[in-house]
């Protein structure tokens, strides 16, 4: 029986160790015999997981770098490559210019003349000169036509009103790109598309080719390119004017016997006179295109061929077409012109869009 309860005795003791003092209930029998409790067994607890704030600032320098870097070699590619709109208003001199001088013909009906019932200059080439105007940023008050005459578009030397001479932005004034002129001003792509014809007074024999006129008086404009054909004509007497208006008067006046240059420029003068005049198709292969002189200032001249493009490749840019429609159309159905020859080609010259950067935000037609 003794045996029994000290079995028992151990068997607690040792159920108590395995527990432990924080499962044992109060023993004031072992605290009286000074026997030591018994130290809990620790469990080993996981750090607590690492501050992701360094990495984050570590990823964000990272990929700051990286833009950085992004940014600074799209910079420099930038700056190498072609010129900028911005830029080239900049050097063009346009950036708080308020008003832009344009040199234009006078005395050409249809294309280029001064009304002196409305007091404005009315034309295609006027319609084209604003139509170039308002892509540069000028509006039509910022703008101001000055007379020129052929010899002084070269010069960029235009007449005011009080007969001075002066220094013009533009030359919008039936100027043929040429190879020669190329050479001493810069010039833009075509905006129109004509041939050279002969006019004569309705009673003149019909006349084919410019050899037709060989022995006669013929009058054209000075430094034009028709000056050129005549001579090698055999033309016996060829008279050089600054105004293609007298050069007409000298024709009705029974000066000369014919005169020459481009049809655009004639056909005006056939519809106002067609019971006395007559167009002539000499059938000369070559085509006259127009385009206009920025003197030596080689970004307006880019500048121009922007505006020009946009008008070429926005098929919602109708400001070339009411031009035409509106001065050079009618010009094609006048007695004396109608079923002779062609006044001019019914669509603007195609272009190729200038090397122009633009940002994204930036218009674009292509």
């Amino acid at each position: 029986m003794a045996h029994d309860r000290m079995d028992r005795m151990n068997k607690v003791k040792a159920w108590r160790l395995r527990r432990g003092p924080k499962d044992e209930p109060a023993d004031d029998d072992a605290a009286s015999a000074g026997k030591p409790p018994v130290e809990a067994v620790s469990v080993p607890v996981p750090p607590p997981p690492p501050d992701d704030r360094g990495r984050t600032l570590r990823l964000a320098g990272w990929l700051a770098a990286v833009t950085l870097a992004g940014v600074v070699a799209a910079g420099t590619i930038w700056a190498s490559g072609s010129p900028t709109e911005a830029g080239l208003r900049e050097e063009a001199g346009l950036v708080g210019k308020q008003e832009l001088l344009i040199g234009v013909k006078d005395d050409s009906p249809g294309v280029s003349w001064w009304n002196p019932e409305t007091g404005r200059y009315e034309g295609f080439d006027i319609d084209i000169a604003y139509m170039v105007a308002a892509e540069l940023g000028f509006s039509p008050r910022q703008v101001r036509f000055l007379a020129i005459e052929t010899e002084d578009r070269g010069k960029m030397q235009a007449m005011d009103r009080e007969g001075g001479f002066v220094t013009v932005d533009l030359v919008v004034a039936t100027y043929s790109v040429t190879a020669d002129r190329t050479g001493e001003v810069y010039m833009s792509e075509p905006y129109l598309q004509t041939e050279q014809t002969v006019v004569t007074r309705s009673d003149h024999e019909k006349v084919s080719s410019l050899g037709d006129l060989a022995g006669e008086k013929v009058c054209t404009l000075a430094e034009s390119t028709s000056a050129d054909q005549l001579k090698q004509a055999g033309a016996a007497d060829v008279g050089k004017k600054n105004r293609i208006s007298e050069c007409v008067d000298g024709v009705l006046a029974g000066e000369y016997h014919a005169v020459t240059t481009d049809a655009a420029i004639l056909a005006g003068f056939v519809a106002k006179h067609s019971n006395e005049l007559r167009a002539h198709d000499v059938g000369l292969a070559a085509a006259e295109r127009w385009g206009i002189a920025t003197g030596r200032n080689r970004a307006l001249c880019t500048l121009v061929n922007l505006a020009l493009y946009r008008s070429y490749a926005d098929p919602e840019d109708r400001r070339w077409e009411k031009a035409f429609d509106d001065y050079l159309a009618p010009l094609q159905q006048a007695e004396g012109m109608a079923r002779i020859q062609q006044v001019a080609v019914a669509e603007q010259p195609s272009i190729d869009e200038p090397d122009v950067r633009r940002w994204p935000w930036e218009r674009d037609v292509s």
